[in-house]
C-alpha cells in the first residue's frame, strides 16, 4: 500500500510539473509508432527518448509502443492505417508524404541542402511548419521533422568512380516521381519499391543496387548484400513525425501538450544520435567488407548537371514552394 501511495504521489507531481490542470485530463492510453527501420537506426533513439518524455509527463498514464522494422507494414499500409486511426503514430521520409501535400516534394529535389544546417532552417522554420500544417486536412497531424540524413548508392559488383558507372543499373528508388525520373537521368534503371522488400530484392539479384543515407546502410547490415558505396551525397532527406488526426481529435488539451512537448525533445535527441554515429557507421561498412569510394568534385558537378532537367520539370509542378526554400536558402548563403 504504502508503495502504492508513493507511485500515486509521484505521478501527481510529474503532471504538476507539465502544468496540467488535473490528473483526469489525462487517460491510460498506449500509442503504437511505427518505423521501418530496425534497431540500431538512430530513428529508434528519437522514438525512445519520445516515449520516456511521454511517460514521465503523464505520471506513466501514457505509454509508448515501438514498432520497428516495418512491423506495422510498408510505409503506404502505415500511413493508411494511421489516417483510420488503428495506429497512432510513424516516421517516415517526408517526400512520402508528398502523395497527400504535394509540396512536401521538394524534399525530394537532389541537391537542395548544401548541409544540414540548411536543413533544419528549413524544417523547423515557417516553410516546413507549412508543410506539416497542411496535412491535416488529409488526416494527419505533422508533430516534427527528423533527419534520415544525406543519400548515397549502393551496389553489388559494379564500383561507382564517375557519374557514368550509374547508367545500366538496376536502383531501387522511393516510390515517387521525382526518384524514378532522376535516375532515369542518369541512365539507370529505376525500380520504384517498398523499404522493408529491399533487403530481399538484393539478396536475390532482382535489383543491382540502391539508394541511402549511410545510417540506414549500416543499420539495416545491406553489406551482407552489397559490396560497395559511392558517397554522393545527391539528396538530403528529413523525416516526418505524425500522428492520426482521428486519434488526436479524441485527446485533451493536457495530453496533446504532453505530445507536442515529448515530440520536441525527440528531435534534438534524434538528430544529435545521427549526425554523432556517420563517422562510426562509415568505419561499420568498411569494416563488414565495403568499399567505399568518393567521388571527385567534377564528378559530382556532372552528376548536378544531369539532374538539373529533372529540378526543373518538377519545380514547374509544385508551384512556389521551391522559389520560396530556394529564397530562404539564398539569404543564408550570403
Amino acid at each position: 500500500m504504502k508503495r502504492l501511495f508513493i507511485k500515486s504521489v509521484l505521478a501527481t507531481v510529474a503532471l504538476a510539473a507539465c502544468g496540467l490542470a488535473s490528473a483526469q485530463d489525462i487517460k491510460e492510453r498506449t500509442i503504437k509508432f511505427g518505423l521501418n527501420s530496425p534497431e540500431g537506426h538512430p530513428a529508434v533513439a528519437g522514438m525512445r527518448k519520445f516515449a520516456s518524455a511521454v511517460e514521465a509527463k503523464s505520471g506513466g498514464k501514457m505509454k509508448v509502443q515501438l514498432f520497428l522494422n516495418g512491423a506495422l507494414g510498408s510505409d503506404q499500409a502505415t500511413l493508411s492505417a494511421l489516417k483510420g486511426g488503428t495506429v497512432e503514430m510513424a516516421v517516415m521520409n517526408s517526400g512520402i508524404l508528398a502523395s497527400e501535400v504535394k509540396a512536401l516534394e521538394v524534399f525530394d529535389f537532389p541537391f537542395m541542402f548544401a548541409n544540414e544546417k540548411e536543413a533544419d532552417a528549413i524544417v523547423d522554420g515557417p516553410i516546413g511548419q507549412k508543410m506539416h500544417a497542411a496535412l491535416a486536412d488529409r488526416g494527419i497531424v505533422g508533430l516534427s521533422y527528423w533527419e534520415l540524413g544525406f543519400r548515397n548508392i549502393t551496389t553489388g559488383k559494379k564500383v561507382i568512380t564517375k557519374v557514368d558507372d550509374i547508367a545500366g543499373l538496376k536502383l531501387r528508388v522511393i516510390p515517387n516521381a521525382i526518384n524514378v525520373d532522376w535516375v532515369k537521368a542518369l541512365g539507370a534503371n529505376p525500380t520504384p519499391l517498398p523499404f522493408p522488400e529491399v533487403y530481399a530484392a538484393l539478396e536475390q539479384g532482382a535489383i543491382d543496387g540502391q539508394e541511402n543515407p549511410i545510417a540506414v546502410i549500416a543499420a539495416n547490415k545491406f553489406w551482407e548484400v552489397q559490396k560497395n558505396v559511392a558517397l554522393t551525397n545527391h539528396q538530403y532527406n528529413p523525416q516526418s513525425v505524425i500522428f492520426s488526426k482521428k486519434v488526436w481529435d479524441t485527446m485533451s488539451a493536457a495530453e496533446k501538450k504532453i505530445i507536442d512537448e515529448s515530440a520536441d525533445e525527440a528531435v534534438k535527441a534524434q538528430r544529435e544520435a545521427n549526425r554523432a554515429a556517420l563517422n562510426n557507421n562509415l568505419e561499420l561498412l568498411k569494416k563488414n567488407g565495403m568499399n567505399v569510394t568518393t567521388l571527385p568534385a567534377a564528378e559530382i558537378a556532372k552528376l548536378r548537371e544531369k539532374m538539373k532537367p529533372v529540378i526543373d520539370k518538377h519545380s514547374a509542378a509544385l508551384g512556389t514552394v521551391v522559389a520560396e526554400v530556394q529564397a530562404e536558402l539564398a539569404k543564408m548563403r550570403k
